[in-house]
């Protein structure tokens, strides 16, 4: 825990009201599980979760730092916290808080590590009750030892939440932790130098929070992870635990974040027979040319890459493949750009995330001479987002006049009558209907395109 910094917290008298909580989330699915996971502790703490544009008494920024951007939008959002409400406390924990602390010492109340992440409300009581005891904090006081009981009535009765409990708070689907840490050490990540050593969940651990989560209401889970392909629990690997989690839960749709193509297998591809497997791989390609690769540290090769989007394709038809591509790597050359752009033109994937390359302390591409300028990255990004753009519209393009299964996840605008959600293959569709379709898996008619994504008819009566 990083000690306070000179900004001044002044609570209100809270044991008259619910203290309010926002938590704002950067970057990997990874993060966005664990924020999940701290607004439920919160939530059954006896606090309030809010949006994080929304007034509250405490701001906490669940950091990313893999990008200077990341590191940028954390310190903006913390700034406008301030803000909002200049007496809440402001915290920052996460990667960017790992790595460079004391770049967030001006604009945070209170720091933590990944690690320290875990305990963040015990962590808060800490910090009010003993790091800054000139403060009055007989109204947290009465707060906290609410809390204390609400804790171990939660640790009693966990299995008695309900659907309403959390409908408010999250989406229809929920990212599910399996595994942390990193020892690949690409060139360009600093992911493994901030967060914890490589671990896995016991996958009968994994299991039980997903029965937990299908018991209040969610019809589809994301396997998440640092890198979830290397998930090994005693006799365990990812494909063991898939067949686990398939014969042991009644989860409707279970969904893979990023894998790497060696992490594949023709056993692992089998399991996908079963329909409740969503067809939708995110495998990070990073570059279309096998010189950068190399550069990159990344483990395989274009052909490897190749061989095993095309076996996914043979096996699982109507499969979205998505990617990763960083832009204007060091010495990445016009030749180079150019074999990277034509490989991605080619794929025939679904989507493509860009990344203009941005060097991180400590990492190996940071130190790397033939560092390209702004002006190279920008136009190498623009070039790639407009292919990105292209890949998705034809890959849509196929499903046209289909009839799909979208998990419906909220009304666009409040009364619109227009639902947004998506198919099992990443397809974002969005519809008209009298009826509240929020959390329901209902069937659509794919008619035509939508700025962002696809317009589907609803076929009445297929929920």
């Amino acid at each position: 825990m990083t000690a306070p910094s000179n900004n001044k917290y002044n609570p209100f008298v809270h044991n008259k009201r619910t203290l309010k909580v926002a938590l704002y989330t950067l970057g990997c699915k990874l993060n966005q599980a664990e924020t999940e996971s701290l607004i439920y502790q919160f939530h059954e703490a006896g606090y309030q979760p809010v949006s994080p544009n929304g007034i509250a008494d405490i701001y906490i920024a669940n950091t990313c730092t893999v990008t200077q951007l990341a590191d940028r939008k954390s310190r903006h959002w913390l700034r406008l916290a301030k803000r909002r409400n200049p007496q809440a406390l402001t915290i920052a924990t996460g990667c960017y808080a790992q790595r460079a602390p004391q770049e967030l010492t001006p604009i945070a109340d209170l720091i933590l590590s990944n690690e320290e992440k875990e305990h963040l409300i015990e962590s808060i009581r800490t910090f009010l009750f003993e790091a800054c005891p000139s403060h009055d904090y007989a109204g947290l006081a009465s707060c906290y030892s609410g809390e204390e009981k609400r804790l171990n009535k939660l640790a009693q009765n966990k299995s008695r939440q309900t659907s309403s409990t959390v409908n408010g708070i999250f989406r229809v689907r929920s990212l599910v932790k399996i595994q942390d840490g990193c020892t690949s050490h690409c060139a360009y990540c600093i992911v493994p130098k901030v967060r914890t050593p490589q671990f896995c969940l016991p996958a009968s651990e994994i299991i039980s929070t997903i029965e937990e989560k299908v018991a209040i209401g969610y019809r589809e889970i994301i396997l998440t992870g640092t890198k979830i392909g290397c998930y090994k629990d005693d006799s365990s690997n990812l494909a063991t635990l898939i067949k686990h989690i398939l014969n042991n839960t009644r989860i409707e749709r279970l969904r893979l974040s990023s894998l790497q193509p060696q992490e594949l297998s023709p056993t692992l591809l089998a399991l996908w027979q079963d329909n409740r497997l969503c067809p939708h791989f995110h495998l990070a390609l990073q570059s279309g040319s096998d010189t950068t690769l190399k550069r990159m540290r990344r483990h395989y090769s274009l052909d490897d890459y190749r061989k095993m989007t095309e076996l996914i394709r043979q096996k699982i038809p109507t499969v979205a493949t998505t990617t990763d591509i960083i832009a204007g790597f060091p010495g990445e050359s016009d030749e180079e750009f150019e074999q990277s752009y034509d490989f991605c033109q080619q794929a025939g994937f679904a989507n493509i995330h860009v990344f203009p390359f941005s060097a991180r302390p400590g990492t190996e591409a940071a130190r790397m001479p033939d560092q390209m300028n702004t002006k190279v990255k920008r136009e190498r990004t623009r070039r790639m987002l407009d292919l990105s753009q292209s890949c998705r519209h034809s890959f849509q393009q196929q499903f046209l006049g289909q009839t799909v299964a979208v998990l419906w996840e909220k009304e666009v605008n409040p009364q619109s009558g227009i639902y947004s959600g998506l198919t099992d293959n990443y397809i974002r569709v969005f519809t008209h209907s009298e009826k509240p379709l929020t959390n329901e898996i209902a069937k659509v008619r794919l008619s035509g395109f939508h700025n962002q994504g696809m317009w589907g008819d609803l076929i009445e009566n297929s929920s």
